[in-house]
Order: C-alpha cells, then sequence, then structure tokens
C-alpha cells in the first residue's frame, strides 16, 4: 500500500545510507517539502530516526526491530504493492482472523500479521506457541475460485517455495517434513496450516498460514519443545531481519499463488519438493484405517500423496487427512 509515509521510506531505503534530498523526495511523493517533513515526523513516531543536513537531505539512520507495517510495505517488491497488510498486536489466531476479514468481505489477496497470537494452532488442532519473542506468525487470505480437488498440493506447494526463499536468504538448507512442516536438523522451525471454505463446487475462500520460529528463547526452549524445536538464528549465518523477511515471505507466497492457480505448479512440484524432502529415505509409519502401515518414503506424487514403499516392496500413498506419522529419525 503506497501510503506517504511508504513512499518517502521506499526512497529512502533505495539510497540506505546516502543522503536524499527534500526536493527528491518530494517530486517522487508527489507533495511539498513541507508534507515530506510532517510525514517524517510521523515516521519518528514509529521508531525511525534520520539525519537531516542542509543542502544535502535526510538519510535514514534506523529503523523499528519489531514489526512495522510501513516498513513492510517499503520492502515489498514492485509486483507486489497492490497487497494489503495488517499487522496486530495480539489475535487469537491469525488464520481465524484471515477467515474473519474474507467472510466480512475484505479485498483479496491480503495479509494479517500479529506479534502475538493467544490460540495458535497447527494442522489437527495442535498448539503453536505464539509468544511475542520476535518470531513470526501470518495468514494470507485468498479467494482463488477453484475446484476443490485442485487443493491437496496446496499447502506442499507453498512449502517447497517457502524452503527455497529461506534457503537462498539464510544460505542455509532447511527440510521439508510432509504435509507441513518446516525443518532444521530434524527439528522443526516452522508449520503452515491452510483452510479453506468451499462451495459446491469451487474454493471460495483459502487461508494460508505460516508460523516460523526466527529466534531461540532466551531462556532457552521449553522442556516440553527442547528435542523437537529450532529456530532460524540457530542455523543461519545472518538471520534476516522481520520485516525484509515478511516481505520476502509476501512477495514469494503471492508469486506462487499466481502459479498454482494458472497450474504451473504441477510440472513444478516434484522437483522443488525432492530438493528439501527431509522424510524420503526415512523409515515412517503411518496409520489409515485403523491399519498401521510400515515402510521407506519415497517422495510424492502429483496429488501430493506420500509415497510409502513397505517391507514387501509395495507403494501405500498417504493423503494428508488419513495418516499419522510417527516421529522419524532424521539426519
Amino acid at each position: 500500500m503506497n501510503t506517504p509515509e511508504t513512499l518517502i521510506l521506499r526512497e529512502l531505503l533505495a539510497h540506505e545510507g546516502a543522503f536524499v534530498s527534500g526536493t527528491s523526495l518530494a517530486a517522487k511523493a508527489g507533495m511539498s517539502r513541507v508534507a515530506i517533513w510532517q510525514h517524517m515526523e510521523k515516521l519518528r513516531a514509529q521508531g525511525f530516526a534520520f539525519e537531516a543536513a542542509r543542502a544535502r537531505g535526510y538519510r535514514l539512520t534506523a529503523k523499528p526491530a519489531g514489526l512495522n507495517a510501513t516498513l513492510i510495505n517499503a520492502y515489498l517488491p514492485l509486483r507486489d504493492r497492490g497487497l494489503t497488510l495488517t499487522v496486530l498486536d495480539e489475535v487469537d489466531s491469525t488464520n481465524d482472523e484471515a477467515a474473519r476479514e474474507l467472510a466480512a468481505g475484505r479485498p483479496a489477496p491480503f495479509l494479517i500479521v500479529a506479534r502475538k497470537q493467544s490460540a495458535g494452532r497447527g494442522r489437527l488442532g495442535r498448539r503453536w506457541l505464539s509468544e511475542p519473542n520476535g518470531n513470526l506468525y501470518l495468514s494470507f487470505g485468498f479467494r482463488p475460485q477453484v475446484a476443490p480437488a485442485r487443493m491437496p498440493t496446496f499447502t506442499l506447494w507453498m512449502g517447497a517455495n517457502l524452503c527455497d526463499l529461506i534457503a537462498n536468504l539464510c544460505h542455509a538448507t532447511p527440510g521439508l517434513k510432509w504435509p507441513n512442516d518446516l525443518l532444521f536438523g530434524g527439528l522443526k522451525a516452522g508449520g503452515m496450516l491452510t483452510e479453506a471454505r468451499i462451495d459446491t463446487d469451487q474454493i471460495r475462500d483459502l487461508v494460508f498460514g505460516l508460523g516460523l520460529n526466527l529466534r531461540t528463547p532466551s531462556a532457552g526452549w521449553p522442556e516440553e519443545l527442547r528435542s523437537r524445536a529450532t529456530a532460524l538464528d540457530a542455523h543461519c549465518q545472518s538471520p534476516p531481519e522481520i520485516n525484509r523477511l515478511t516481505a520476502a515471505i509476501a512477495g514469494r507466497v503471492l508469486l506462487a499463488y499466481e502459479r498454482f492457480l494458472r497450474g504451473e505448479h504441477e510440472d513444478a512440484l516434484a522437483d522443488l519438493w525432492n530438493r528439501y524432502d527431509a522424510l524420503r529415505g526415512q523409515r515412517v509409519t503411518g496409520t489409515v484405517s485403523d491399519h498401521r502401515i510400515s515402510g521407506t518414503a519415497v517422495g510424492i506424487d502429483r496429488e501430493g500423496c506420500l509415497l510409502v514403499r513397505t517391507d514387501r516392496g509395495a507403494i501405500s500413498r498417504f493423503h494428508a487427512g488419513e495418516v499419522s506419522l510417527e516421529r522419524p529419525k532424521i539426519a
């Protein structure tokens, strides 16, 4: 969203470390230099700091450390600047808030980001720890108008794209545990949750949520999570700043969503998934209709089913809604 503050900030970020003249800022934003000063005062109130020098202009010297909607918007790629964004201090669940906004008629796509969730959850209603500790809790609202039969691969496609983005930003390789977990070294760093509102023949409302651990808690992980959880800062050489990361995620998710609508994911998914598949070659056990099946994970098929080669050599297909995997040993 191109507010005056966002336009000014975007120009200063483009010349970060250098001065930008008030005349140049006024021309870019289409307003007077007095108006530029007034909007910069609003930015100062948000936690930005500037250096002003006569005949040289303004230079950005500090940015807010926490989530900031203006900064996220300023970082958004050009093609995605029509995305509407809401940053909340606290919400029950960003997925629930996105669903409420869709039901109320908010134009899509949009993004909800929260500093804390009081009722964050993952797949099968599992609780997701969502304290205000600098981690990322966000949900996108979409209206895809596609057949429900196309949806089983949606979360897998988004997860593969997010792993690819994180690998490029962090110079560290994450893994994907089918169907919706992001891992580092076998420990969970993030989870995805897709929820849809379905009419008789199409998906009307679609919410895609992501919880991503950016920082290891200063006091360490709670005992019940110590052997299962991790965060980006434990694996990335220089973890991305949260606002820049949020904008990068928004850009990648929107691009992946457009490709999904065009059907371009169908040929690209298997290759992208295979780059980050954390289960391939691992022993897994699934339960389908009260029958336990054990074997070795060998990837996914075009419908997004997990493929498991049983000890007898047969291939079993697991759907996300039908299987509960025991935690495998991942090297």
